[in-house]
């Protein structure tokens, strides 16, 4: 009886601590997940904010164009564009960035978890 009681505070003390490894992993796998989701919205804020200067170059360029009728309008229109090209080209960075961090359910812990059950039962059958 000594032996099964001792073999079951083992195991008990073994689980315990496995538990809180396992949750310490979870933990920090899930801050790395939370930091890409961040970085892709700040890049997404970015893009939207240099698409909104682009609008703003483009309604210049309109108005150059319509009150002076001159070349300016075409160097105008020139950085808007660009502008623009940049924000789609940070908006398609920020999304990756997005997808990559989802969804956002510790994977590697669960494999980990699940792996450790298995070990047990395999364990548990000897």
């Amino acid at each position: 009886m000594n032996d099964t009681h001792k073999l079951v505070n083992d195991l008990s003390d073994q689980v315990s601590r496995l538990v809180k490894d396992e949750l310490r992993l979870a933990k920090l796998e899930l801050t790395e997940k939370g930091k890409h989701a961040g970085f892709g919205a700040g890049l997404f804020g970015a893009a939207g904010l240099i698409a909104f200067f682009g609008g703003a170059v483009l309604v210049t360029a309109v108005v150059l164009l319509l009150a002076l009728v001159m070349p300016g309008w075409a160097a105008a229109a020139i950085v808007a564009v660009v502008l623009l090209i940049a924000a789609a080209l940070l908006g398609l960075v920020g999304k990756k960035k997005v997808k990559q961090a989802t969804p956002p359910v510790p994977e590697e812990t669960i494999a980990s978890v699940k792996a450790d059950i298995d070990m047990v039962k395999e364990r548990a059958r000897r």
